[in-house]
Formats: structure tokens, sequence, C-alpha cells
């Protein structure tokens, strides 16, 4: 078979047949890129590996719904996105992000008091507190929004890399970036908001004791 001048709905439609060749070939063109999605999501060499395998059984079983409608790359991909986000769930602590990394960069966006906060954030309590709302609220953000902010924002990638590897255009990644920044920023502010609440509550205490007595 000269793979060169054979296209993925051409290998789609032979392994429908019955050609199991055709779907390994199928899966050798996008195996690389697949797995590079996976270890940038999960930051895991064995994670991204265990992913990989759970992408192709997907692909295997399902691949009769695949419409055509768009590339199989960018269904793969989808698949991939998927995959990851999956096994970041099923870890009892999300190693794929280190909030200890991404900690400043998003107090930076989503908080307009950046230096006071971190006079406060000496606290292990408050850390930990946060760490868990940022963990919370980048798990609460819609797949297509999470992904695009993980590789963005977390990995680093550049608007151009997102775009080619979840098959999106420069202006979508653009969109969904900022929106997930918009996500994130509301249930950061309502942190920051709740907490500065309870420190007046904390400092008003004292005084009202006093003149009660």
């Amino acid at each position: 078979m000269r793979s060169e001048t054979v296209t993925d709905l051409d290998l789609i439609e032979r392994f429908t047949g019955g050609c199991e060749e055709s779907f390994e070939e199928l899966i050798s063109r996008y195996e690389t890129k697949a797995y590079n999605l996976a270890y940038r999501l999960t930051r895991n060499e064995l994670d991204a590996e265990e992913v990989l395998q759970d992408v192709f059984v997907t692909v295997y079983r399902k691949i009769d719904s695949f419409e055509g409608k768009s590339k199989f790359s960018s269904w793969l991909y989808r698949i991939t996105v998927n995959a990851a986000f999956m096994k970041l769930r099923k870890r009892k602590k999300h190693q794929a992000i280190s909030i200890d990394e991404m900690l400043p960069q998003l107090e930076s966006q989503a908080l307009s008091q950046r230096s006071s906060f971190r006079d406060r954030c000496d606290s292990r309590a408050l850390c930990n507190e946060m760490r868990g709302t940022i963990e919370d609220a980048i798990r609460r953000l819609p797949e297509e929004y999470r992904a695009v902010f993980v590789l963005r924002d977390i990995d680093g990638l550049s608007n151009k890399e997102v775009g080619e590897l979840l098959r999106l255009s420069i202006p979508a990644v653009k969109s969904r970036l900022h929106r997930s920044r918009l996500m994130l920023r509301k249930r950061l502010n309502r942190f920051y908001e709740d907490y500065r609440s309870d420190e007046k509550i904390v400092a008003v205490g004292p005084s009202v004791m006093k003149q009660a007595a």
C-alpha cells in the first residue's frame, strides 16, 4: 500500500471493510502527534502512553461513528484531549498542572491586588485553599476551553501551536483562551472577595468585643 497516495478517508473505508493493515497505517500517521498532545496535557510519560493506548482503543471501536465532516486528525486529537483529561480526573492529586508554578501567573490575571494577596498567602492554609480553588476552577472549565487554557497558559505553547494541535484557527484559540481566563477570574475573584470579607470580620471582631465589654 502506497501510504503517501492514500488519504485518511481511504484508509478508514478500507479498515471498515475488514483491512486491519489500514488501521495500523492510519494510527502510525498520527501516533507521534497524539502522544505529544497527551504528554503536554498530562506532563507524565507513563500517563501519556496510557492515554495513547486509550485513544487507539476508542478509535478502533468508534471509527464507524466518524462522519467525515471534519478531518480525521481533528477527530483523533479531540479523542486524545478527552482521554487525557479523563486520566487527570482519575488522579487523586492533579499532577498535570503545577499549581505552585501557575499560581503567580493566575494571581496577576485574576487578582487586582497581587502584592497584598501574596503577603497574605504566607498562610499555608490559605495557599492550600487557593490551590484547591484553582484546581476546581480548571476542572469546571468546558473541555474545549480547558484544553486551550492548559496548552496555552500552563504549557506555554503559542496560539499557532495550540491551533495546530487542536485544529483550531488562531482567532478561535484567542477567543477560547479569553473566555477561559474570564471564567477563572470570576471564580478566583469570588474566592478573594470571600477571603477579604472573612479577614474584615476577624479584624473587627476584637474591637467589637472590646466595645461590648
